[in-house]
């Protein structure tokens, strides 16, 4: 090997968790400290480190990445209640009542808010990978979702001042206690959410039993990590009546139950549909999008995507579900939300109901559309937004930023690229069902996971998209979209790390991207001639056969594919780097 290649400028690495850090250590060893002479300024990210640390070295990883202005960031675990418990045993002198938020909660959406950043998702171009298509005409799989309930049963309105909101509890004891506040601009959405949970338990019953019935398997999908104070507290309910009225029933059946987080399970069940499913989604919103979808490939099928696609998530603002105030009421009572003194809105809710109180920024959202279409512009794309504005204020505010973008535009003489404006159970159907040849679709943070998760599972793998987090001050976040592959890490530990089964392009062409751009800003020919070779040998590995399980038989040539462990596909990379 030759000399190593001067890098001016540090480059930030944010550790992961479980297999995804053994791939991740492996590439930095392999690909960037053995060819590279350059400063890594390196920030443990772990679910343990976050609890150790209560949540300072989150805090780090932004100041890192706003001092330096290019990372890249390893799939780390989000802890749900029973890991939490796990790790607070291994640790009893750590008492949960004084931790930070950051220690426990992901730490991706802290991120994305602390450096002001968007994300865009889209599919690496390996020439030789087949487009899924599972077979979806007629395939017995039924979505089940509540009649009531989410955020098309909230409340929602644009701030009319700049102010402070607060959220009100009114008890028993008769007098108001201030649960939450938070300071809002003119013309920043706000919503209230809430969810009665007598009428969630009463739809658990009926889903079990339906399943049971119909003999279906059961599937669960909700967003608990991120969300614990709403769709934790419905998990817990509905698992709590499997558990003590259905589980016995649906073994004996030859039945199975599973709960995945619900971009996860919208992924698996869309791209690897089981043969006869009961899916339950019990947030109406979300549920009657995947139910249309679910409807509509039972019906035509998936067509042959030979279009990319790319999704671009509002996250910069914190808004939405991701930046919420969630928690269950503490009795019976009634909810308020107050600006500046005035009542905007107020409802009753019984002891245990999941509450949700999220804003936005009108300025994010606004930076968030220039974003966009300066990418459609650059990289000739059509652009869908997905929004219902007829039902929701919460969403005509980025509407109305939309045609003001499209305004400025044009009096600059500069027009906007092609752009449609859709229902998101329209946008979620034309993603998956009838792409155009190169298209972005914007989604805000909760249904912008969903979609990805979806696309890149049938794109091949979750390991075959690319994800980077872009600011407005420039700042460049590069990460790979997939998890942290938990039930691979179990194997890797019972076989003493002899099973070390892992595809690592996802975080290869994450490196590579993320060299790219530190070689343009300090115009570093050498380094740019290397991060262009090393995913131009990660795409050749690919295209040779050379491929990890998860890509078996997805190859235009099935016949002259070599399926490989993580050491044998990083070996292979290295070997065609070399070539």
């Amino acid at each position: 090997m030759g000399e190593k290649i001067k890098v001016e400028n540090p480059l930030v690495i944010l550790h992961g968790d479980e297999m995804a850090q053994i791939a991740f250590e492996r590439i930095l060893e392999q690909f960037v400290n053995s060819r590279l002479d350059i400063d890594l300024v390196e920030v443990d990210l772990s679910a343990e480190q976050r609890l150790l640390s209560n949540g300072r070295v989150v805090t780090e990883a932004i100041e890192a990445l706003i001092q330096h202005g290019v990372g890249v960031k390893n799939a780390g675990m989000t802890v749900n209640r029973s890991q939490l418990d796990e790790m607070l045993a291994k640790y009893p002198e750590i008492k949960e009542s004084e931790l930070d938020k950051l220690a426990t909660k992901s730490p991706n959406g802290a991120i994305r808010k602390g450096i002001g950043g968007n994300i865009t998702r889209e599919d690496i171009e390996f020439r030789n990978l087949r487009r899924v298509r599972p077979d979806w005409v007629n395939r017995d799989i039924e979505v089940d979702t509540m009649d009531s309930g989410g955020s098309d049963f909230s409340y929602s309105e644009l701030s009319n001042a700049t102010g402070v909101a607060k959220v009100m509890f009114v008890g028993s004891s008769g007098d108001p206690v201030e649960v939450h506040r938070r300071t809002l601009k003119k013309g920043d959405p706000w919503m209230l959410t809430t969810n009665c949970l007598e009428e969630v338990k009463a739809w658990a019953h009926r889903f079990f039993q339906r399943a049971i019935d119909e003999k279906r398997d059961i599937y669960l999908g909700l967003k608990d990590t991120v969300i614990p104070g709403y769709d934790g507290v419905m998990r817990a309910a509905i698992e709590d009546i499997y558990q003590s009225d259905y589980k016995e029933q649906v073994e004996a059946a030859g039945l199975s139950y599973h709960y995945e987080l619900i971009d996860a399970q919208a992924a698996r069940i869309v791209a690897s549909p089981p043969e006869r499913a009961l899916w339950g989604v019990p947030d109406n919103v979300t549920g009657m999008k995947l139910y249309k979808l679910v409807q509509q490939l039972k019906r035509y099928g998936l067509p042959d995507r030979s279009a990319n696609v790319s999704i671009s998530r509002m996250s910069a603002g914190g808004g939405d579900q991701y930046g919420s105030y969630n928690m269950p009421a503490p009795e019976d009572g009634i909810i308020k939300v107050i600006m500046d003194g005035e009542e905007k809105h107020a409802r009753t809710v019984k002891k245990n109901d999941p509450l949700l109180f999220m804003s936005n920024d009108r300025e994010a959202i606004k930076d968030w559309v220039k974003q966009v279409f300066r990418d459609a512009s650059l990289n000739k794309k059509e652009v869908y937004f997905g929004l219902k504005r007829e039902f929701v204020d919460y969403d005509e505010v980025y509407s109305s930023i939309i045609l003001e973008i499209r305004q400025e535009l044009a009096a600059l003489d500069t027009p906007p690229p092609s752009f449609m404006i859709m229902r998101p159970s329209r946008q979620l159907s034309k993603m998956i069902c009838d792409p155009p040849r190169w298209s972005i679709y914007p989604a805000q943070n909760l249904d912008g996971d969903i979609f990805s998760d979806i696309s890149a599972a049938l794109g091949g793998s979750l390991a075959t998209a690319s994800s980077v987090i872009e600011s407005k001050d420039g700042t460049m976040l590069y990460e790979a979209p997939h998890g942290t592959a938990h039930d691979l890490y179990l194997r890797y530990l019972e076989t003493d790390g002899k099973e070390a089964i892992f595809n690592s392009s996802a975080l290869i062409f994450a490196v590579g991207n993320a060299l790219e751009e530190l070689a343009r800003r300090e115009g570093n020919d050498a380094l740019s001639t290397y991060a262009v070779q090393l995913k131009s040998a990660l795409i050749e590995t690919v295209a040779e056969g050379t491929i990890t399980g998860d890509l078996k038989g997805k190859t235009t040539d099935p016949s002259s594919e070599t399926v490989v462990d993580m050491a044998g596909f990083l070996n292979a990379v290295e070997a065609n780097l070399a070539a």
